[in-house]
């Protein structure tokens, strides 16, 4: 499990944006989605920061349960600051089941799919949120749309 934490927090580390605004959303949020569309992949994407929605897309297949999710999800990463799989990975290492003891109750979910958009010299301004895969795979999908977008520097 360690191992597992030291490459989700790597990620955190690696995954800066020099700067953040809407058109960085759209851009960023296309780019997940063309991802996910090229891999067939039913999902919700979702970019948001406090109290906006940034960037929204469904694709043909998600359920409205995905929306609950993409809800939740973000609420963890906008509150804690840290991607929802390390804030999961955390706690199972420490052997803490949240969701049992009811820790931050119904409106978050500790469960992997949204990421940080952390802005250097900033910290977190946005969540970037996939529903629909499993846990590991919603966060595989979005850490490769922000891995892509930043190598190609569009922003």
């Amino acid at each position: 499990m360690t191992d597992v934490i030291a490459e989700l927090e790597n990620q955190e580390r690696e995954l800066v944006f020099e700067s953040f605004d809407h058109a960085d959303a759209w851009r960023l949020g296309s780019r997940i989605t063309q991802i996910a569309q090229e891999a067939g992949h039913a999902v919700g994407i979702d970019i948001r920061r406090r109290g906006l929605i940034l960037f929204r897309a469904a694709l043909p297949g998600i359920t409205p349960d995905q929306e609950s999710w993409i809800d939740r999800k973000s609420a963890l990463v906008l509150r804690m600051e840290h991607s929802s799989a390390l804030v999961d990975a955390r706690h199972s290492a420490a052997g803490i089941d949240a969701a049992a003891i009811g820790w931050l109750g119904s409106d978050y979910a500790i469960t992997g799919g949204s990421f940080p958009i952390r802005v250097r010299g900033v910290g977190v301004v946005a969540a970037a949120t996939a529903s629909g895969l499993s846990s590991q795979e919603d966060h595989d999908l979005v850490v490769a749309g922000i891995r892509s977008y930043l190598a190609e520097g569009e922003h």
